[in-house]
Protein backbone atom coordinates (compact mmCIF):
# COMPACT_ATOMS: atom_id res chain seq x y z
CA UNK A 1 0.00 0.00 0.00
CA UNK A 2 0.99 3.60 -0.64
CA UNK A 3 0.29 5.97 2.25
CA UNK A 4 0.53 9.77 2.42
CA UNK A 5 0.82 11.55 5.80
CA UNK A 6 -0.18 15.23 5.71
CA UNK A 7 1.79 17.57 8.00
CA UNK A 8 5.34 18.33 9.03
CA UNK A 9 5.60 18.30 12.81
CA UNK A 10 6.46 15.98 15.69
CA UNK A 11 3.05 14.33 15.62
CA UNK A 12 3.40 13.54 11.92
CA UNK A 13 6.91 12.17 12.46
CA UNK A 14 5.52 9.82 15.13
CA UNK A 15 2.68 8.70 12.82
CA UNK A 16 5.06 8.17 9.88
CA UNK A 17 7.57 6.35 12.12
CA UNK A 18 4.87 3.96 13.31
CA UNK A 19 3.40 3.43 9.83
CA UNK A 20 6.91 2.70 8.47
CA UNK A 21 6.97 -0.37 10.74
CA UNK A 22 3.92 -1.89 9.01
CA UNK A 23 4.78 -4.75 6.63
CA UNK A 24 1.78 -3.65 4.53
CA UNK A 25 3.18 -0.18 3.75
CA UNK A 26 5.12 -0.42 0.46
CA UNK A 27 5.72 3.29 0.01
CA UNK A 28 5.33 6.13 2.51
CA UNK A 29 5.07 9.81 1.61
CA UNK A 30 4.74 12.90 3.78
CA UNK A 31 3.74 16.44 2.77
CA UNK A 32 5.57 18.61 3.56
CA UNK A 33 7.48 16.53 6.14
CA UNK A 34 10.71 17.67 7.81
CA UNK A 35 14.35 16.65 8.23
CA UNK A 36 13.49 13.79 10.60
CA UNK A 37 10.51 12.46 8.64
CA UNK A 38 12.77 12.26 5.56
CA UNK A 39 14.47 9.25 7.20
CA UNK A 40 11.25 7.17 7.06
CA UNK A 41 9.21 8.71 4.21
CA UNK A 42 9.64 10.53 0.90
CA UNK A 43 8.84 14.19 1.56
CA UNK A 44 6.76 16.10 -1.00
CA UNK A 45 7.08 19.88 -1.21
CA UNK A 46 3.35 20.49 -0.77
CA UNK A 47 2.04 22.49 2.20
CA UNK A 48 -0.35 20.83 4.66
CA UNK A 49 -3.02 23.44 3.86
CA UNK A 50 -2.69 23.32 0.06
CA UNK A 51 -5.70 21.05 -0.31
CA UNK A 52 -5.99 21.09 -4.12
CA UNK A 53 -2.30 20.30 -4.53
CA UNK A 54 -2.51 17.54 -1.90
CA UNK A 55 -5.44 15.94 -3.74
CA UNK A 56 -3.49 16.16 -7.01
CA UNK A 57 -0.40 14.61 -5.39
CA UNK A 58 -2.49 11.77 -3.92
CA UNK A 59 -3.92 11.00 -7.37
CA UNK A 60 -0.58 11.30 -9.16
CA UNK A 61 1.18 8.99 -6.66
CA UNK A 62 -1.82 6.60 -6.64
CA UNK A 63 -2.09 6.85 -2.84
CA UNK A 64 -4.22 4.16 -1.17
CA UNK A 65 -4.70 6.03 2.13
CA UNK A 66 -4.16 9.63 3.22
CA UNK A 67 -3.63 10.32 6.94
CA UNK A 68 -4.21 13.94 8.01
CA UNK A 69 -2.14 15.12 10.99
CA UNK A 70 -2.90 18.83 11.72
CA UNK A 71 -6.18 20.51 12.64
CA UNK A 72 -6.20 23.36 10.09
CA UNK A 73 -6.57 21.24 6.92
CA UNK A 74 -9.26 19.20 8.70
CA UNK A 75 -11.23 22.37 9.48
CA UNK A 76 -10.68 23.50 5.88
CA UNK A 77 -12.42 20.35 4.63
CA UNK A 78 -9.52 18.28 3.28
CA UNK A 79 -11.38 15.03 4.05
CA UNK A 80 -14.44 16.12 2.07
CA UNK A 81 -12.23 17.23 -0.84
CA UNK A 82 -10.35 13.90 -0.90
CA UNK A 83 -13.57 11.87 -0.62
CA UNK A 84 -15.09 13.72 -3.58
CA UNK A 85 -12.15 12.52 -5.68
CA UNK A 86 -12.50 8.94 -4.44
CA UNK A 87 -9.38 9.06 -2.26
CA UNK A 88 -9.54 7.15 1.03
CA UNK A 89 -8.60 9.39 3.93
CA UNK A 90 -8.26 8.99 7.71
CA UNK A 91 -9.68 11.99 9.58
CA UNK A 92 -13.01 13.69 10.35
CA UNK A 93 -14.94 15.68 7.74
CA UNK A 94 -15.43 19.46 7.98
CA UNK A 95 -18.74 19.15 9.84
CA UNK A 96 -17.11 17.04 12.58
CA UNK A 97 -13.97 19.21 12.56
CA UNK A 98 -16.03 22.02 14.09
CA UNK A 99 -15.50 20.18 17.40
CA UNK A 100 -12.00 21.66 17.37
CA UNK A 101 -12.58 24.56 14.99
CA UNK A 102 -15.12 26.19 17.34
CA UNK A 103 -15.01 26.12 21.15
CA UNK A 104 -18.63 27.33 21.24
CA UNK A 105 -19.75 24.45 18.97
CA UNK A 106 -18.17 21.94 21.36
CA UNK A 107 -19.52 23.58 24.54
CA UNK A 108 -23.03 23.50 23.06
CA UNK A 109 -22.55 19.83 22.10
CA UNK A 110 -21.39 18.95 25.64
CA UNK A 111 -24.29 20.83 27.24
CA UNK A 112 -26.85 19.29 24.87
CA UNK A 113 -25.71 15.75 25.65
CA UNK A 114 -25.15 16.36 29.37
CA UNK A 115 -21.44 15.55 29.26
CA UNK A 116 -19.58 16.95 32.32
CA UNK A 117 -17.76 20.22 31.54
CA UNK A 118 -17.19 23.68 33.03
CA UNK A 119 -19.98 26.28 33.03
CA UNK A 120 -19.57 28.79 30.18
CA UNK A 121 -20.84 31.85 28.32
CA UNK A 122 -19.98 33.10 24.84
CA UNK A 123 -19.47 36.68 23.67
CA UNK A 124 -19.08 38.40 20.28
CA UNK A 125 -19.10 41.98 21.61
CA UNK A 126 -15.97 43.27 23.36
CA UNK A 127 -17.86 45.79 25.55
CA UNK A 128 -20.33 43.12 26.70
CA UNK A 129 -17.42 40.86 27.56
CA UNK A 130 -15.58 43.61 29.47
CA UNK A 131 -18.74 44.16 31.54
CA UNK A 132 -18.78 40.44 32.36
CA UNK A 133 -15.16 40.24 33.54
CA UNK A 134 -15.03 38.00 36.61
CA UNK A 135 -18.46 36.41 36.13
CA UNK A 136 -17.08 33.08 37.37
CA UNK A 137 -14.56 34.67 39.74
CA UNK A 138 -10.80 34.25 39.30
CA UNK A 139 -8.81 32.72 37.76
CA UNK A 140 -10.91 33.57 34.66
CA UNK A 141 -10.67 31.25 31.66
CA UNK A 142 -10.83 33.16 28.35
CA UNK A 143 -10.80 31.17 25.10
CA UNK A 144 -10.66 32.29 21.48
CA UNK A 145 -13.46 30.39 19.74
CA UNK A 146 -11.45 29.44 16.64
CA UNK A 147 -8.11 27.76 15.95
CA UNK A 148 -5.08 29.53 17.48
CA UNK A 149 -2.36 26.85 17.29
CA UNK A 150 -3.01 25.70 20.86
CA UNK A 151 -2.31 29.17 22.26
CA UNK A 152 -5.80 30.74 22.27
CA UNK A 153 -6.54 30.14 25.96
CA UNK A 154 -5.69 32.68 28.67
CA UNK A 155 -6.13 31.95 32.36
CA UNK A 156 -6.32 35.43 33.89
CA UNK A 157 -5.46 35.60 37.59
CA UNK A 158 -7.10 39.01 38.17
CA UNK A 159 -9.22 41.72 36.55
CA UNK A 160 -6.26 43.59 35.03
CA UNK A 161 -4.96 40.43 33.34
CA UNK A 162 -8.45 39.58 32.08
CA UNK A 163 -8.98 43.04 30.57
CA UNK A 164 -5.52 42.90 28.93
CA UNK A 165 -6.27 39.48 27.38
CA UNK A 166 -9.65 40.64 26.07
CA UNK A 167 -8.14 43.80 24.55
CA UNK A 168 -5.39 41.76 22.88
CA UNK A 169 -7.80 39.15 21.50
CA UNK A 170 -10.75 41.32 20.44
CA UNK A 171 -9.06 44.72 20.12
CA UNK A 172 -5.57 43.98 18.78
CA UNK A 173 -6.82 40.72 17.16
CA UNK A 174 -3.61 38.83 17.99
CA UNK A 175 -5.40 35.61 16.93
CA UNK A 176 -7.15 37.24 13.95
CA UNK A 177 -10.71 36.07 13.32
CA UNK A 178 -10.28 33.14 15.76
CA UNK A 179 -11.29 35.56 18.56
CA UNK A 180 -14.34 37.10 16.83
CA UNK A 181 -16.18 35.01 19.41
CA UNK A 182 -14.84 34.45 22.94
CA UNK A 183 -15.89 31.68 25.29
CA UNK A 184 -15.57 32.37 29.03
CA UNK A 185 -15.57 29.34 31.34
CA UNK A 186 -15.50 28.66 35.04
CA UNK A 187 -12.04 27.64 36.20
CA UNK A 188 -11.74 23.95 37.04
CA UNK A 189 -9.36 22.79 39.77
CA UNK A 190 -7.75 19.39 39.44
CA UNK A 191 -5.17 17.49 37.43
CA UNK A 192 -5.19 17.84 33.66
CA UNK A 193 -4.99 14.68 31.57
CA UNK A 194 -5.61 13.77 27.97
CA UNK A 195 -7.18 10.81 26.29
CA UNK A 196 -6.86 10.01 22.60
CA UNK A 197 -9.57 7.81 21.08
CA UNK A 198 -10.03 6.05 17.77
CA UNK A 199 -13.59 6.69 16.57
CA UNK A 200 -15.75 5.42 13.73
CA UNK A 201 -19.53 5.66 13.22
CA UNK A 202 -20.28 2.86 15.68
CA UNK A 203 -17.37 2.61 18.10
CA UNK A 204 -15.10 4.70 20.32
CA UNK A 205 -11.90 3.07 21.58
CA UNK A 206 -9.64 4.95 24.00
CA UNK A 207 -5.90 4.70 23.47
CA UNK A 208 -3.54 4.59 26.40
CA UNK A 209 -3.70 7.77 28.51
CA UNK A 210 -1.12 10.56 28.45
CA UNK A 211 -0.22 13.60 30.52
CA UNK A 212 0.70 16.89 28.82
CA UNK A 213 2.62 19.94 30.08
CA UNK A 214 1.32 23.11 28.43
CA UNK A 215 3.21 25.95 30.15
CA UNK A 216 6.67 26.93 28.95
CA UNK A 217 8.51 26.91 32.32
CA UNK A 218 9.06 24.38 35.13
CA UNK A 219 6.33 24.22 37.75
CA UNK A 220 3.67 25.10 35.15
CA UNK A 221 4.70 28.75 34.97
CA UNK A 222 4.64 31.15 32.05
CA UNK A 223 2.48 31.27 28.90
CA UNK A 224 0.78 28.31 27.25
CA UNK A 225 2.58 26.50 24.44
CA UNK A 226 1.61 23.72 22.08
CA UNK A 227 2.98 21.33 24.74
CA UNK A 228 6.47 20.98 26.26
CA UNK A 229 6.40 17.27 27.02
CA UNK A 230 4.24 14.27 27.86
CA UNK A 231 4.31 10.87 29.43
CA UNK A 232 2.19 7.75 29.04
CA UNK A 233 0.36 6.20 30.77
CA UNK A 234 -0.86 9.05 32.96
CA UNK A 235 -0.10 8.46 36.64
CA UNK A 236 -3.53 9.84 37.63
CA UNK A 237 -5.54 7.14 35.80
CA UNK A 238 -6.80 4.08 37.64
CA UNK A 239 -9.46 1.53 36.66
CA UNK A 240 -12.24 3.38 38.50
CA UNK A 241 -11.42 6.65 36.73
CA UNK A 242 -11.21 4.92 33.33
CA UNK A 243 -14.65 3.42 33.94
CA UNK A 244 -16.14 6.81 34.86
CA UNK A 245 -14.64 8.37 31.73
CA UNK A 246 -16.11 5.54 29.64
CA UNK A 247 -19.63 5.82 31.04
CA UNK A 248 -19.84 9.59 31.68
CA UNK A 249 -17.88 10.92 28.70
CA UNK A 250 -16.97 8.42 25.94
CA UNK A 251 -20.32 6.64 25.54
CA UNK A 252 -22.44 9.85 25.71
CA UNK A 253 -20.07 11.47 23.19
CA UNK A 254 -20.51 8.65 20.65
CA UNK A 255 -24.29 8.69 21.23
CA UNK A 256 -24.21 12.48 20.75
CA UNK A 257 -22.33 12.15 17.46
CA UNK A 258 -24.96 9.70 16.23
CA UNK A 259 -27.87 11.85 17.42
CA UNK A 260 -26.46 14.99 15.79
CA UNK A 261 -25.52 13.34 12.50
CA UNK A 262 -21.79 13.83 13.09
CA UNK A 263 -20.28 10.94 11.11
CA UNK A 264 -16.97 11.04 12.95
CA UNK A 265 -14.09 8.93 11.64
CA UNK A 266 -10.59 9.51 12.96
CA UNK A 267 -9.02 10.47 16.26
CA UNK A 268 -10.88 12.34 18.97
CA UNK A 269 -8.59 13.95 21.51
CA UNK A 270 -10.33 14.66 24.81
CA UNK A 271 -8.71 17.16 27.16
CA UNK A 272 -9.84 16.33 30.70
CA UNK A 273 -9.68 17.90 34.13
CA UNK A 274 -9.81 15.31 36.90
CA UNK A 275 -11.67 17.26 39.59
CA UNK A 276 -12.94 16.28 43.04
CA UNK A 277 -16.36 15.85 41.36
CA UNK A 278 -14.95 13.50 38.74
CA UNK A 279 -13.65 13.91 35.18
CA UNK A 280 -14.80 16.91 33.15
CA UNK A 281 -14.15 17.76 29.49
CA UNK A 282 -11.97 20.84 28.89
CA UNK A 283 -11.79 20.52 25.11
CA UNK A 284 -12.13 18.28 22.09
CA UNK A 285 -9.57 18.10 19.31
CA UNK A 286 -10.19 16.04 16.18
CA UNK A 287 -6.71 14.68 15.57
CA UNK A 288 -3.77 13.16 17.40
CA UNK A 289 -2.47 15.48 20.14
CA UNK A 290 1.05 16.83 19.91
CA UNK A 291 3.26 15.82 21.77
CA UNK A 292 0.96 13.16 23.33
CA UNK A 293 1.17 11.12 20.11
CA UNK A 294 4.92 10.70 20.49
CA UNK A 295 4.52 9.03 23.92
CA UNK A 296 1.38 7.06 23.05
CA UNK A 297 2.48 5.61 19.70
CA UNK A 298 5.82 4.60 21.23
CA UNK A 299 3.74 2.12 23.28
CA UNK A 300 1.50 0.79 20.45
CA UNK A 301 2.15 -2.88 19.65
CA UNK A 302 -0.48 -3.19 16.89
CA UNK A 303 -0.08 -2.25 13.22
CA UNK A 304 -1.21 1.39 12.95
CA UNK A 305 -2.23 0.95 9.29
CA UNK A 306 -4.67 -1.84 10.28
CA UNK A 307 -6.30 0.52 12.80
CA UNK A 308 -6.53 3.45 10.35
CA UNK A 309 -8.15 1.21 7.72
CA UNK A 310 -10.61 -0.23 10.24
CA UNK A 311 -11.73 3.30 11.17
CA UNK A 312 -12.16 4.37 7.53
CA UNK A 313 -14.18 1.18 6.83
CA UNK A 314 -16.28 1.47 10.03
CA UNK A 315 -15.04 -1.85 11.41
CA UNK A 316 -13.12 -0.52 14.40
CA UNK A 317 -15.07 -2.85 16.71
CA UNK A 318 -13.37 -5.84 15.05
CA UNK A 319 -9.88 -4.47 15.64
CA UNK A 320 -7.81 -5.73 18.57
CA UNK A 321 -5.50 -2.90 19.68
CA UNK A 322 -2.53 -4.00 21.78
CA UNK A 323 -0.35 -1.79 23.97
CA UNK A 324 3.06 -2.32 25.54
CA UNK A 325 3.39 -2.28 29.34
CA UNK A 326 6.49 -0.12 28.93
CA UNK A 327 6.33 3.51 30.04
CA UNK A 328 7.12 6.43 27.74
CA UNK A 329 8.34 9.98 28.44
CA UNK A 330 8.72 12.72 25.82
CA UNK A 331 10.68 15.93 26.42
CA UNK A 332 10.39 18.81 23.94
CA UNK A 333 13.41 20.90 22.97
CA UNK A 334 12.15 24.35 21.93
CA UNK A 335 13.69 27.44 20.34
CA UNK A 336 14.80 30.44 22.36
CA UNK A 337 11.87 32.86 22.70
CA UNK A 338 9.14 30.25 22.12
CA UNK A 339 6.09 30.52 22.47
CA UNK A 340 6.72 34.12 21.34
CA UNK A 341 8.87 34.98 18.32
CA UNK A 342 11.98 32.87 17.89
CA UNK A 343 15.02 32.58 15.59
CA UNK A 344 15.29 29.88 12.92
CA UNK A 345 18.19 28.27 11.11
CA UNK A 346 20.33 27.30 14.10
CA UNK A 347 22.40 24.17 13.53
CA UNK A 348 21.45 21.08 15.55
CA UNK A 349 24.25 18.77 16.68
CA UNK A 350 24.41 15.54 18.69
CA UNK A 351 21.49 13.72 17.07
CA UNK A 352 23.77 10.80 16.16
CA UNK A 353 24.86 10.46 19.83
CA UNK A 354 21.38 9.54 21.08
CA UNK A 355 20.88 5.99 22.44
CA UNK A 356 19.64 3.44 19.90
CA UNK A 357 16.44 2.76 21.86
CA UNK A 358 15.51 6.45 22.15
CA UNK A 359 13.55 8.10 19.32
CA UNK A 360 14.00 11.79 18.48
CA UNK A 361 10.88 13.01 16.69
CA UNK A 362 11.48 16.17 14.65
CA UNK A 363 8.89 18.92 15.17
CA UNK A 364 10.48 21.97 13.55
CA UNK A 365 13.58 21.08 11.52
CA UNK A 366 14.83 21.27 7.95
CA UNK A 367 17.94 20.59 5.90
CA UNK A 368 20.18 23.55 5.04
CA UNK A 369 23.56 23.10 3.31
CA UNK A 370 23.68 19.46 4.34
CA UNK A 371 23.04 20.26 8.00
CA UNK A 372 19.88 19.88 10.11
CA UNK A 373 18.75 23.28 11.42
CA UNK A 374 15.89 24.64 13.54
CA UNK A 375 12.75 25.68 11.63
CA UNK A 376 10.06 26.02 14.30
CA UNK A 377 9.19 26.91 17.88
CA UNK A 378 9.16 23.34 19.06
CA UNK A 379 12.17 21.71 17.43
CA UNK A 380 12.64 18.14 18.70
CA UNK A 381 10.76 15.66 20.88
CA UNK A 382 13.00 13.17 22.70
CA UNK A 383 10.98 10.03 23.48
CA UNK A 384 12.31 7.28 25.74
CA UNK A 385 10.65 4.09 26.97
CA UNK A 386 11.45 2.05 30.04
CA UNK A 387 10.15 -0.76 32.21
CA UNK A 388 9.21 1.88 34.80
CA UNK A 389 8.14 5.51 34.58
CA UNK A 390 11.29 6.65 36.39
CA UNK A 391 13.55 4.66 34.06
CA UNK A 392 11.92 6.18 30.98
CA UNK A 393 12.12 9.67 32.48
CA UNK A 394 15.80 9.36 33.38
CA UNK A 395 16.65 8.01 29.93
CA UNK A 396 14.81 10.86 28.20
CA UNK A 397 16.74 13.54 30.09
CA UNK A 398 20.13 11.84 29.65
CA UNK A 399 19.53 11.96 25.89
CA UNK A 400 18.17 15.50 25.84
CA UNK A 401 21.56 16.61 27.18
CA UNK A 402 23.32 15.03 24.17
CA UNK A 403 21.56 17.30 21.66
CA UNK A 404 22.57 20.93 21.16
CA UNK A 405 21.49 24.05 19.31
CA UNK A 406 21.95 27.67 20.34
CA UNK A 407 19.25 28.91 22.73
CA UNK A 408 17.62 25.50 23.23
CA UNK A 409 15.13 25.41 26.12
CA UNK A 410 13.28 22.54 27.77
CA UNK A 411 11.41 21.78 30.97
CA UNK A 412 13.26 19.69 33.55
CA UNK A 413 10.10 18.61 35.40
CA UNK A 414 8.40 16.59 32.63
CA UNK A 415 7.16 13.37 34.20
CA UNK A 416 6.56 14.87 37.64
CA UNK A 417 2.96 15.29 38.80
CA UNK A 418 1.69 18.84 39.40
CA UNK A 419 -1.53 19.98 40.97
CA UNK A 420 -3.00 22.59 38.69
Amino acid sequence: MKVLVVGGGGREHAIAWKLSQSPRVDKLYCAPGNAGIAAVAECLSVGAEDIEDLCAAAQEKEIDLVVVGPEVPLSMGIVDAMNEKGIRVFGPNAKCAQLEGSKAFTKAFLARHRIPTAGYREFTDKDELLKAVGIYGYPMVIKADGLAAGKGVVIAENEADAVKAIEEMMGDRIFGSAADKIVVEEYLVGIEASMLCFVDHNTIVPMESAQDYKRIFDGDKGPNTGGMGTYSPSLVFDEELKERIRTEILEPTLAGFQADGLDFQGVLFIGLMITDDGPKVIEFNNRFGDPETQSVLARLDSDLLDIFEAVVDNRLAEQEIRWSDRRAVTVVLASEGYPGSYPKGREITGLEDVDDDVVVFHAGTKFADGKIVTAGGRVLCVTATGATHDEARAKAFVNVEKIHFEGAQFRRDIGLIHKH
